[in-house]
């Protein structure tokens, strides 16, 4: 047991990672809503991929994915542009919609 020989892979790793059309369609979506988008992809462990899409116009959203193989491809197939990671200029692009403002402080004032 102390090879790992006794464990499997839930899926078989060689296999090419489906994207499912929700989520190509979903990304596509918003960057057509938001003048276009640029999308970083953040791995959450189990759960999978984050992909965050900032819209061109400061807009910004996230979706899942099962892995980040799958996110990224799904970005390429809605013509989106994968970040390799998180830059100034797409920081300061971000604009934080009033309800997330309204939710961070009822957090700060419930501590």
């Amino acid at each position: 047991m102390a090879d790992g020989s006794d464990t499997k892979l839930a899926t078989d790793p060689t296999a090419p990672a489906s994207t499912p059309a929700g989520l190509v369609a979903g990304i596509r979506a918003f960057a057509a809503g938001h003048g276009g988008a640029k999308a970083v992809i953040e791995y959450v462990g189990k759960r999978g991929a984050r992909i965050v899409l900032v819209g061109e116009d400061g807009v910004w959203t996230d979706q899942f994915a099962e892995a980040t193989d799958v996110a990224r491809t799904a970005c390429v197939k809605a013509g989106v542009e994968v970040e390799n990671e998180w830059e100034r200029e797409l920081m300061d692009q971000m604009r934080p919609s009033n309800d997330l403002w309204r939710s961070m402080g009822r957090r700060n004032l419930a501590r």
